[in-house]
């Protein structure tokens, strides 16, 4: 599976969602990917990335922490180029703790970590391939929330909504 393109996918889905939280304003105002669909909070982008030979599509939600409005992450859901995984991914900003990783708690129920796996300019990466068991818990669940850590001691907590989740998720090309 070649990275690059999800990568540049990811970008065109943070542009086309115009959203920020420390994007340049020149990354805001590039809108390439075209919103195709949306299910409840959740917006399906698609795009064909430089290099593609075909259109690739992401489930995407944005949001921020209620009481940190400068601590945002962009929640993504793809599926590899050969369809046989899909992947959910997190951009989570610069600064936070990487070796705590980044918890999950769906319904108030702990679902454990993903550990980020890379770091670039615009925010560093967790991501977990969605098995079975993950994927019904997304799609059953009704509130998840994210959580970035800036000490051991320090973490954030970052809703997440579920509405739309499963819809959304079928939708997905």
């Amino acid at each position: 599976m070649n990275s690059m393109p999800l990568r540049s996918l990811l970008g065109i889905a943070f542009a086309a969602a115009a959203f920020s939280f420390s994007l340049p304003a020149a990354a805001q105002q590039q809108q390439t990917g075209n919103v195709r669909s949306t299910h409840g909070a959740w917006s399906i982008i698609c795009d064909t990335p430089a290099g593609a030979t075909s259109e690739q599509c992401a489930m995407m939600q944005n949001v921020v922490a209620e009481d940190r409005p400068e601590v945002g992450l962009s929640v993504v859901v793809l599926k590899t180029a050969d369809n046989k995984a899909e992947i959910l991914r997190v951009l989570a900003p610069l600064g936070v703790l990487l070796p705590n990783g980044l918890g999950l708690n769906v319904d108030g129920k702990d679902i454990g970590r993903a550990y980020f796996v890379r770091c670039f300019q615009d925010g560093c990466y967790a991501e977990v391939i969605l098995e079975q068991p993950l994927l019904d818990t997304l799609k059953n669940g009704q509130s998840a929330t994210f959580i970035v850590f800036q000490t051991p001691e320090e973490g954030i907590g970052i809703p997440v909504e579920l509405d739309g989740f499963d819809e959304g998720f079928t939708a997905l090309p």
